[in-house]
């Protein structure tokens, strides 16, 4: 035993062996220290930096990765658009070399076939271009680019030459250089034909780069001043632009009614020519209001050639320029570039309840505005269960249900609650008509979506679909309506830009927001 020692302060210490070791009473002491200091948590500074470093490394990963994805996405992009531009170019440049070999050997029998044609003019539609224009079932074009097809005679070459569609490319525009908005191309079809490849809220821009040839003119009926108008455009697109002009059937014997110089207008013979307008008219010119831009609209089953909209009827949420101006405003866009809003449609089916599967629908509807499911005539609320890609969305008891466009959000969706939307946001608007029930408010959801609007069997009565105010069907228990996005937008020139022709027609037409300002003179603050 080491001997025990007293310390200054008369207390016990154990003392060390001569030989260096310490007792078992000190080792038990070192041995608790280290467990104290392993035991305490690491300084609070030193945890909190090496948080901060792993969230900005995690930070730092995640922005490589989407850098990365964002690049592949991109690079294949752009090698499938410039595959589809160069297959399109190497058509082209086969069709131009067999119209220029062939030209001269049918100048001769062209002369004599044309003055050997009818007084009334008719647009050339081959039977040959039929088998080439790739249509669904329901009668809705599918294809994404419009090309010319073999022909079997050579006039036929020369005269689809003559007829050709003028190309035009849409862009971005950005408001300035140093815009963090960059500038890239949308789409540029060399036929001329705009679908929906990309979709933006950004202001889209359209340049010509052929010159525009086929001018289609659609008139308000039973107006005296557009039919005064229509004579007097028609008359300087033809003198002053050298262009081609196209007006229905009515228009036309009108025309000719009032002087035999408008011969040289052309028309349409019955319905399977306006399926292919697409394919022979460059631009569109409406003189009326919104109703006749509706009625270009439906005439377009697939491509929607630019449309020009001029007021000349009692609204005008889509019809910016003014017939008193029309000369400045055609010169202006015939040169480009223009700024263009692309309004989007809806493509809706009826499937019957004795269809065996979803493809056994009747022929498809595209409306510009809303298609309004209704009670019709019956006292019984309407019973529709709604659904948003194969997810119960409600089940809507009321008046009815209106599933509306963009474009259509300040039509009859305004009037039953809904709200006003930018024609250019692509979305489809769930809008409930006098709902039994005080929470079921509007919806706007995204334009990928697929709505399927169903009458369930226990419904009291039957349901009443409406297609822009038109077209009405009756839907019964087990019948449905599918909608959805149609890939064929209605592109409409702008007087300025989308948002500004829009808000001058919420401005002009509902008077949005027009009070009395308020006194100045009155009570004021200290």
């Amino acid at each position: 035993m080491s001997p025990i020692q007293l310390d200054s302060n008369g207390n016990a210490s154990v003392s060390q062996q001569e030989n260096g070791f310490v007792d078992s009473l000190s080792i038990l002491n070192s041995e608790k220290a280290v467990q104290e200091i392993i035991q305490q948590p690491l300084t609070q500074g030193i945890e909190d930096n090496l948080i901060e470093f792993s969230e900005a490394m995690r930070t730092v990963a995640k922005a490589l990765r989407r850098a990365a994805e964002g690049k592949a996405s991109a690079q294949a992009e752009a090698a499938e658009w410039k595959r589809k531009y160069e297959l399109e170019r190497a058509r082209n440049l086969q069709l131009e070399h067999k119209v220029l070999s062939s030209g001269e050997s049918v100048g001769e029998y062209n002369g004599e076939r044309t003055g050997n044609s009818a007084d009334q003019p008719v647009l050339s539609n081959q039977t040959h271009e039929q088998s080439d224009v790739c249509c669904g079932k329901n009668g809705i074009c599918s294809h994404e680019v419009l090309r010319d097809g073999d022909t079997d005679s050579n006039f036929d070459v020369v005269q689809n030459k003559v007829m050709r569609k003028a190309s035009f490319k849409l862009s971005w525009c950005c408001k300035g250089k140093n815009s963090d908005q960059q500038k890239h191309d949308i789409v540029s079809f060399e036929k001329g034909d705009i679908t929906t490849a990309e979709r933006s809220s950004k202001e889209i821009s359209l340049k010509w780069q052929t010159r525009p040839q086929t001018v289609l003119i659609l008139t308000k009926p039973n107006s005296a001043s557009v039919r005064v108008l229509c004579a007097e455009m028609v008359r300087w697109l033809k003198e002053k632009k050298k262009l081609n002009i196209v007006v229905e059937p009515r228009v036309r014997i009108e025309l000719l009614t009032d002087a035999s110089y408008y011969s040289f207008v052309q028309t349409w013979q019955d319905d399977e020519e306006i399926l292919l307008l697409h394919m022979k008219i460059d631009l569109v010119i409406t003189l009326g209001g919104d109703g006749t831009v509706l009625w270009a609209a439906s005439m377009f089953k697939g491509p929607v050639p630019p449309i020009v909209p001029f007021s000349l009827g009692s609204l005008g949420f889509m019809t910016p320029f003014h017939s008193e101006h029309y000369r400045e405003y055609l010169d202006s866009i015939l040169r480009g570039p223009i700024s263009i809003t692309l309004r989007h449609r809806l493509l809706c089916h009826v499937i019957r309840e004795e269809a065996k599967n979803e493809y056994e629908a009747e022929e498809s509807i595209i409306v510009l505005n809303e298609v309004t499911i209704d009670r019709g005539i019956s006292s019984f609320l309407t019973n529709l269960e709604c659904y948003c890609d194969n997810s119960f969305v409600t089940c809507v008891q009321g008046d009815g249900l209106i599933l509306s466009t963009t474009s259509g959000s300040t039509a009859y969706s305004l009037a039953a609650g809904g709200s006003m939307v930018h024609p250019q946001v692509p979305g489809i608007l769930f809008t409930p008509i006098c709902p039994h029930s005080l929470s079921f408010r509007p919806l706007i959801l995204p334009e990928h979506v697929t709505l399927r609007v169903q009458v369930p069997f226990n419904s009291r009565s039957h349901a009443w679909a409406s297609f822009d105010g038109k077209d009405r069907k009756r839907l019964a228990p087990g019948d449905a309506l599918v909608c959805s996005m149609a890939p064929w937008p209605v592109p409409t020139a702008c007087q300025v830009n989308s948002t500004s022709d829009f808000l001058r027609s919420i401005h002009d037409g509902l008077h949005w927001n027009l009070r009395k300002i308020q006194s100045f003179d009155g009570p004021r603050d200290p």
